[in-house]
């Protein structure tokens, strides 16, 4: 190489340079010369503006030259500077323009869905691209950009480009856009009426931004991810950014024809919901992922499953709608469409609002759109008549109204599920199934029916799944994920915790992490007390300890101290904090302890909110979090952030707010800084409540945790398999449902030949309506053998194992299509017996006193602190279903239920006992199915309190229909009603967060 020539290569317009040829030689550009063809004062390349509208729109050009003579292209020109300037380009490039006396002209032409149409497609292909380097794009001083590229003569995108050769790179590009490129009077910078998109970039990673704002502009990263993380991978023989400019292995380059009209035409869209405009151009992983799962779509039709691991931060509600809209539009290589309705599924009780907007606001043509929030009629009426997109929660399709659809397998669909859980593999999930591949007719024969029935669970020709979670589960990776050479099932498309905390996306809630760890005496005052002996007895002893008053005082003040020195500076004052507690009991004394604690110390800067359910008792009295706030539950969210809907603020302000489950999941505050952790966490409960820290905000760029019960290898632990890619250690071995049914008939409560006769009964049903009451009587016989046994250990293991095989049973048949009609008829059968199954005998409560125990010495010790923040390739695959088992009835349970009992007998002068009242839990029985379950365990309780407390109330009436005491003391009562409700929605909540899958 010569001197010159090395010279040359250190220049910043090697980059540059190299862009313009790749996309003169490869993409189809023009080159343009800005000294001749750029006009500054349209920012426009007026040329190429009047070339496309001629050549496409010649009878429209005639009109317009009929009506106005010389002044045609004057006129022209100054009704599509009007329109840009009050509309926006990408208004304008989508809906053209119209001149009086009513002609109309097409801006842009996009690629059409079908290739059946070849006018259509001949005007895609003369859309004409063209670009620019060194533009001088201002009247008022001489400054240039690198680069800009033009769709049909209009500016869509800038470019800065750097060499790192020189010592720049792309940040210095986003400084120069920052400092030296004001959009203050400059067309071609205005948000919405100049270009699209402003890129800066190096030759190893490219930034992106659609508004310019001086100093408050904000770039995000445009890369494709480099091993897990940040950055670009390597390319053989072009810089790292080629996927910009070049198509290769790696598909279609961003800037060439058929990706760039797609981002205009399908993906970018004018945000107005928020305070301030934002204009949203797809970031790299929303875009790849869905060009990828259309790609395959269209390759291989429907009938596939597709799992998406995206990250918290990764504009999960945008990527849904826009692969929504791309999918009812898919036409395949035989121009067929692929699926002629897209349903966007979410396993919250309350429809995701967001989701719900985000998917209307890409909706182009009125009607495309029906947003499921009345009730399931509205959901079968849609199907019914071919509703293109549909968004709904997935327990509408469990109804009656569903049943009468049928005839749909002749349709397709592609099923977007939102935060993809195991409900997925439930009871509801098969109802939704169900409804979407019925058949009109089907065989009167009953092992026929039961053996379609069996067929529909698993894997449909007619359905598709894209199913989004950042979050995988071992379940959710076998039901959605692709098996890979080595049999594993692995997500089709994935952008990391790591990749979107090195991005910036989400911050490391791990990177300040502190534990304490608490030391306690006690004495005895009743010696050798063998009710303090054993395990329970431990348990309740350290309960004990860790709610007496000297207890929660030491780490209300490391608590409180802690804020105050190292918190409420943060974020200009508005840093905001969460104490996380173990217990609705624990949750009240903390925030009488902080309350009490403020007061003391005078600090009338601070203010705590408490949020539990229901009712509490304590010391004589009975609170309640409305109560204790001051205001209704619903305010909590806005009166913690601060901000009333108008944007001015409350007078009270409040710093810190103590939580049992309410707000641990599914709580969207940026303003949280720290949390205060006092409960054991474990697995994805321990990620799902610390990422509540991980949101971005404008100056916050770190967060605390101070932990009172795990340890910081606990906590790296259960964050491990989500760090990077998900994976699973081996595939759940089917035959498990095999050993499972074994195991059940060896306790001898189950008859193979009443179980046969209760399917003919039960299937037929399912077309004629059914006998409920031979049903009953046929499983009442198990009951007598059940009840007939002295062996509660015996009684307790079989009612766990048969909810196990139930739960097995329904996630392997949606993985795989079984043959076994045993297995259905089981599964079905089991169902009814669960719900009929007595309850197990509770032990009698241990109350512990301080008459039996004195707290002699308690202190709290710092232990660890250190940046527990994960590394590359720190990585922990998940563990496939082999366990099944369950917990016990605790004590918290046992003491609410003793209130409940003495309740009851005050109210009404009857004698009831536990025992009468653990008859409830036979309604828990009854409707804690797989889909209940997952909606306790994915969603806050207040969000899921309302549907349970219908579901239970409905199941109490049904229970006690014999007994005309405790129905009427049901039907008429209801703060009755309501505290044995809010008692066995806790035990509810606390069996199913307590035993999540794997552990079946």
């Amino acid at each position: 190489m010569t001197a010159h020539a090395a010279h040359n290569a250190h220049k910043e317009q090697v980059l540059q340079d190299h862009l313009i040829v790749q996309l003169v030689a490869g993409e189809g550009y023009q080159q343009r010369d800005p000294r001749t063809d750029y006009d500054r004062a349209h920012s426009m390349d007026k040329a190429l503006v009047l070339r496309f509208v001629r050549s496409t729109q010649p009878e429209e050009w005639a009109k317009l030259e009929r009506h106005y003579s010389t002044s045609a292209e004057v006129t022209y020109f100054k009704q599509l500077e009007k329109a840009l300037k009050d509309r926006g380009l990408l208004d304008v490039l989508r809906q053209g323009i119209k001149i009086v006396p009513g002609i109309k002209f097409t801006l842009c032409y996009f690629r059409p869905a079908s290739a059946l149409e070849p006018k259509r497609v001949a005007e895609y292909e003369a859309n004409i691209l063209s670009v620019m380097k060194e533009v001088e794009y201002s009247e008022r001083h001489g400054n240039r950009l690198d680069v800009a590229l033009f769709l049909n003569g209009l500016p869509v995108a800038t470019l800065e480009a750097k060499n790192l050769l020189t010592g720049s790179n792309f940040r210095h590009a986003e400084k120069q856009y920052r400092k030296d490129r004001s959009p203050a009077g400059e067309p071609l910078l205005t948000f919405k009426r100049g270009a699209l998109v402003h890129f800066a970039l190096d030759e190893d990673n490219v930034s992106m931004t659609t508004r310019l704002q001086n100093g408050r502009t904000r770039f995000l990263p445009f890369n494709r991810g480099r091993d897990g993380g940040a950055g670009n991978p390597d390319v053989e023989g072009e810089f790292r950014v080629a996927y910009l400019y070049r198509s290769g292995t790696w598909g279609d380059a961003i800037l060439s024809r058929p990706v760039l009209l797609d981002i205009i035409g399908r993906f970018m869209h004018l945000d107005t919901t928020g305070r301030e405009e934002v204009m949203l151009f797809p970031r790299f992983q929303q875009l790849d992922a869905v060009r990828k799962l259309m790609s395959h779509a269209r390759t291989f039709g429907t009938g596939q499953n597709y799992l998406v691991q995206h990250s918290a931060g990764s504009g999960k509600s945008n990527t849904i709608g826009w692969l929504a809209h791309h999918a009812i539009n898919l036409h395949d290589a035989q121009d067929q469409a692929v699926f002629n309705t897209a349903i966007i599924v979410t396993d919250r009780i309350v429809l995701d609002r967001q989701l719900q907007g985000t998917v209307s606001q890409f909706e182009q043509v009125q009607g495309i759109v029906r947003k499921i929030d009345g009730t399931s009629r509205q959901l079968k009426e849609a199907i019914a008549s071919g509703v293109r997109i549909i968004v709904t929660t997935i327990q509408k399709f469990s109804t009656e109204h569903l049943r009468e659809i049928s005839g749909q397998s002749g349709r397709t669909f592609a099923v977007i599920v939102d935060e993809a859980h195991s409900s997925q593999s439930g009871a509801t999930a098969q109802a939704m199934t169900d409804a979407l591949t019925r058949e009109a007719d089907s065989s009167d024969d009953i092992e026929d029916i039961i053996s379609a029935y069996q067929k529909a669970r698993g894997p449909q020709a007619n359905i598709s799944f894209f199913a989004f979670t950042a979050t995988p589960r071992n379940v959710t990776l076998e039901r959605f994920g692709t098996k890979g050479p080595e049999g594993l099932p692995h997500p089709f498309h994935l952008y990391s915790m790591r990749q979107a905390i090195e991005e910036g996306f989400i911050l490391d809630v791990l990177q300040n992490y502190m534990t304490y760890k608490a030391y306690y005496e006690l004495e005895k005052a009743v010696e050798d007390d063998p009710k303090l002996s054993g395990r329970r007895g431990q348990s309740k002893v350290a309960r004990y300890a860790n709610l007496h008053p000297t207890a929660i005082g030491q780490k209300v003040e490391i608590v409180v101290e802690h804020f105050r020195r190292h918190v409420a500076r943060l974020l200009d004052g508005q840093a905001k904090a969460m104490i996380v507690t173990s217990s609705r009991d624990h949750a009240l004394r903390y925030y009488l302890g902080v309350r009490d604690y403020i007061a003391q110390r005078g600090y009338t800067d601070l203010r705590a909110l408490v949020a539990f359910s229901g009712e509490l008792p304590l010391d004589g009295e009975k609170y309640t979090e409305a109560d204790m706030n001051g205001f209704a539950e619903t305010e909590l969210p806005r009166r913690f952030d601060g901000f009333k809907p108008d944007g001015t603020a409350y007078p009270e302000q409040y710093q810190i707010l103590i939580v049992a489950e309410k707000y641990q999941t599914g709580f969207d505050q940026p303003k949280l800084c720290a949390m205060y952790v006092d409960r054991k966490l474990a697995g994805l409960q321990a990620v799902q409540t610390l990422s509540r820290l991980n949101r971005t905000r404008p100056g916050k760029d770190q967060t605390f945790i101070l932990d009172f019960q795990n340890t910081i290898e606990d906590i790296q632990n259960a964050f491990r398999p989500y760090y990077e890619v998900t994976a699973l250690e081996a595939n759940s071995d089917p035959n498990l449902v095999y050993a499972l049914e074994g195991r059940l008939f060896k306790f001898g409560y189950l008859d193979k030949e009443e179980i046969e006769r209760f399917a003919q009964t039960y299937f037929k049903g399912l077309l004629d309506g059914g006998d409920r009451a031979r049903l009953e009587g046929l499983v009442r016989q198990a009951v007598a053998r059940f009840e007939a046994d002295d062996d509660e250990g015996r009684q307790e293991e079989f009612r766990q194992l048969l909810r196990s095989y139930m739960r097995f049973y329904s996630f392997i048949s949606q993985v795989m299509k079984l043959e076994d009609t045993s297995l259905e008829k089981l599964s079905a059968y089991g169902g009814w017996l669960s719900r009929l199954l007595p309850n197990r005998e509770i032990p009698p409560e241990i109350e512990i006193t301080d008459d039996m125990l004195r707290l002699q010495k308690f202190k709290v010790e710092q232990k660890e602190q250190s940046d527990a923040s994960l590394s590359a390739g720190d990585r922990m695959p998940l563990k496939a279903i082999s366990e099944f088992g369950a917990k016990p009835y605790t004590e918290d349970e046992r003491k609410e239920l003793s209130e409940i009992v003495k309740a009851f007998n005050e109210r009404h002068g009857t004698q009831f006992t536990e025992s009468d009242m653990i008859r409830f839990e036979s309604v828990n029985n009854e409707i804690l199915d797989a889909d209940l379950s997952e909606m306790l365990r994915n969603n806050p309780p207040d969000v899921v309190y309302t549907a349970f407390a219908q579901a239970f109330f409905q199941g109490a009436i049904r229970m006690f229909q014999r007994d005309n005491e405790m129905r009427n003391i049901v039907l008429s009562d209801a703060d009755a009603r309501n505290k044995a409700t809010r008692h066995f929605f806790s035990r509810a909540l606390r069996q199913v967060r307590d035993t999540p899958p794997p552990s079946v």
